[in-house]
């Protein structure tokens, strides 16, 4: 049967490009995307709730029961953040969102957006893959079936319009850096195509790095349902 998923992160790069390949999918029968501020985007698969305060859900979570899964990819970058304002953001903000989702679906998948470089072991020099690591570590630790994703450089997906103007003057390279390194590359319709497998079949590690992404994203839709329960979700 097509899933119902819950999307954070849509006004951004990375959660737009999620967004437009769950409308896309028919396995996807309806998305309730949660942003802080107006989306500007209209689908009869859509629904917007906008809520300015992640910390507390408590006027909309009743409106959070009843989804299959949750594609998390709201985030910001650590660029001139103190550890702690990063913490509350990173950590704080999404552990308080999962909570709230967990309490109304115990059940559903959790597919988290973190980032390549993401330190699971909270001891590490970078600041922001300590933190990164630790909410990834408590999300497993509360959802049976969470996703940790670990993408690197993205390509859009066209027809994007959240996009930073960096990234438009540098799309061009996208297609020589994939050839060059292509353990560090992924497209978003990639990214967005492994969460809605990873929600119907379940992923296959809890860490999912690039190459993991691409594979999970590359399977084909006809066998979603006939995989093998992955170890760590039969634990």
């Amino acid at each position: 049967m097509p899933i119902s998923v819950i999307l954070t992160g849509a006004t951004g790069m990375v959660g737009e490009g999620v967004l437009l390949e769950c409308l896309a999918d028919p396995r996807v029968a309806r998305v309730l995307a949660i942003n802080r501020r107006p989306l500007g985007r209209a689908h009869s698969k859509l629904t917007e709730i906008v809520h300015a305060d992640f910390h507390d859900l408590s006027k909309i979570e009743s409106q959070l029961a009843g989804y299959d899964a949750c594609f998390f990819c709201l985030g910001v970058s650590s660029v001139g953040m103190s550890e702690a304002d990063y913490t509350r953001v990173t950590y704080d903000l999404t552990l308080s969102f999962a909570r709230a989702l967990e309490w109304q679906n115990s059940d559903a998948a959790f597919c988290y957006v973190s980032g390549a470089g993401t330190d699971s072991t909270e001891r590490g020099r970078a600041m922001w893959a300590r933190v990164k690591g630790a909410a990834e570590n408590e999300l497993l630790r509360l959802f049976r079936r969470a996703a940790m994703f670990r993408p690197a450089v993205m390509r859009a997906t066209p027809g994007q319009k959240h996009l930073k103007s960096w990234y438009r003057a540098l799309a061009w390279a996208y297609p020589v850096a994939r050839a060059l390194a292509p353990s560090r590359c992924c497209t978003l319709r990639e990214v967005g195509r492994a969460m809605i497998n990873a929600a119907i079949a379940g992923a296959p590690q809890p860490v999912l790095e690039v190459r993991d992404i691409v594979a999970l994203a590359n399977l084909p839709a006809s066998s979603n349902r006939q995989l093998p329960t992955p170890d760590f979700l039969a634990r």
